[in-house]
C-alpha cells in the first residue's frame, strides 16, 4: 500500500473505533511455542505464521537462530518504523527510507539466576531513527518519530509494566 491507501485505512479504521469504542479492546492472537530439542523453539501464530529461536551455545544452546531478547528487539524496530510511515501517511509527510536499530543492555547474572537482584530482561533500551531523505522541517521529523515511538504497541509494552499472569497445565 501507498501513503494514500495507508492514509484511507487508517482514516477509516479510527472512524470506526471511534464510532465503536467498546470493540478498541480484544483479545490479541495468540504465540504457541513448542520446544524443539535442546534450547530451539519453534513459534506459530495466525495463518500460519512460524518463526524459530535459539539460544547461543555460551548457554546451551545451538546458535541456529535469533536469540528470544533479539527477537523482542526487531519487534521494538519494526513497530517503531511501521508506525513512523503510518503517521507520515497521516499527515501527508514522505519519510523516505526508515531505518529503526533497537539495542539494549543486559546482565546475564538475572537470566542464569545467579543474582535474584539484577532483572533477567533488559535494563536499558534504546532506539535510533534514521530518516535520511524525510520530507518535512527537523521540528515535524522529530515530532514524527516522538508520536510514532509513544503510540507503538511494542514500545509501549517494553516500557509500562504489563500485568501478567502464569498458568500451568498437565
Amino acid at each position: 500500500m501507498g501513503s494514500a491507501e495507508i492514509r484511507e485505512a487508517l482514516g477509516t479504521a479510527r472512524a470506526y473505533v471511534s464510532q465503536h469504542p467498546e470493540q478498541a479492546r480484544y483479545t490479541d492472537s495468540v504465540a504457541t511455542a513448542i520446544l524443539n530439542e535442546g534450547l530451539a523453539v519453534t513459534i506459530s501464530g495466525p495463518d500460519g505464521a512460524t518463526i524459530q529461536t535459539d539460544m547461543p551455545q555460551s548457554v546451551g544452546g545451538n546458535g541456529a537462530a535469533p536469540s528470544p531478547g533479539w527477537l523482542l528487539r526487531a519487534a521494538q524496530a519494526s513497530c517503531v518504523a511501521t508506525l513512523i510511515a503510518m503517521r507520515a501517511a497521516q499527515l501527508g509527510l514522505d519519510p523516505g527510507p526508515i531505518e529503526v536499530v533497537i539495542d539494549s543492555e543486559s546482565d546475564d547474572r538475572g537470566i542464569l539466576g545467579i543474582d535474584d537482584s539484577v532483572a533477567a530482561g533488559p535494563l536499558t533500551s534504546r532506539a535510533r531513527v534514521r530518516l535520511r531523505q524525510a520530507s518535512g522541517s527537523r521540528t515535524e521529523l522529530v515530532e514524527l518519530v516522538s508520536w510514532a515511538d509513544s503510540h507503538c504497541p511494542v514500545q509501549d509494552a517494553v516500557r509500562r509494566a504489563v500485568h501478567c499472569t502464569l498458568e500451568v497445565e498437565e
